[in-house]
């Protein structure tokens, strides 16, 4: 293949190679704000994911939030709205966040994942790594005070454990290198169908309010 190449260089024949996808979709990770890193993400085919989306969920909220809550990935009414945390879960969400004196505009709500997976199955490990890039970028464009991890998958996947929840709920983490903390508590959608531990959700939310008035 080479030496076809250097032939038909020598003829001052143009040689098209195909493009590094996997290295252009890393250095569309490198985008230098929000809008341009939600292009990129809109096009992104790293995993199998891209086949059953209807669209990807990028995230919404405030670009300049201290408040980054993070889910596990879109289901299907998201999926179809391109919007995390739609639907009754969603508005369990937004009464979570008024708990805290937050609305849903205040804070940036994001997943790990930005497609949604089949069925709403768990996340692969394989389509977490390839998306993990896009979600630590939001992290460094955001820069927010604290990170709130809702339900198992997000909180598991972000911190790297493989600690049950039940375990990880009033702890004070950290995301990766940096010194933002992360708190953990369940997801909107288990308290729906547990509404028992809503008093435990609640603790943790007051767990939270207490590490980020830390980080004045």
């Amino acid at each position: 293949m080479s030496n076809n190449n250097d032939l038909l260089a020598a003829m001052d024949i143009d040689v098209w190679v195909p493009r590094d996808r996997d290295a252009e979709q890393c250095a569309s990770a490198d985008a230098p704000d929000l809008a341009s890193l939600e292009v990129a993400v809109s096009s992104c085919t790293r995993c199998e994911l891209h086949t059953h989306r209807t669209q990807t969920v990028f995230g919404t909220g405030d670009p300049n939030a201290s408040w980054l809550i993070v889910g596990e990935a879109p289901g299907a009414e998201e999926d179809r709205r391109g919007e995390p945390f739609v639907g009754r879960a969603g508005q369990l969400l937004n009464s979570m966040l008024a708990a805290l004196g937050l609305s849903r505009e205040e804070v940036f709500i994001a997943n790990i994942l930005k497609c949604r997976p089949p069925q709403n199955r768990d996340p692969k490990d394989d389509e977490v790594a390839k998306c993990a890039s896009y979600l630590s970028r939001q992290v460094a464009l955001i820069k927010p005070r604290i990170i709130l991890a809702v339900g198992r998958v997000a909180a598991q996947n972000l911190l790297g454990q493989a600690t049950p929840i039940g375990k990880m709920r009033g702890q004070r983490y950290t995301y990766g290198d940096t010194n933002i903390p992360v708190v953990v508590t369940y997801h909107p959608a288990y308290l729906l169908r547990s509404p028992q531990e809503k008093r435990k959700s609640w603790e943790d939310l007051k767990f939270a309010l207490s590490a980020f008035e830390e980080t004045v």
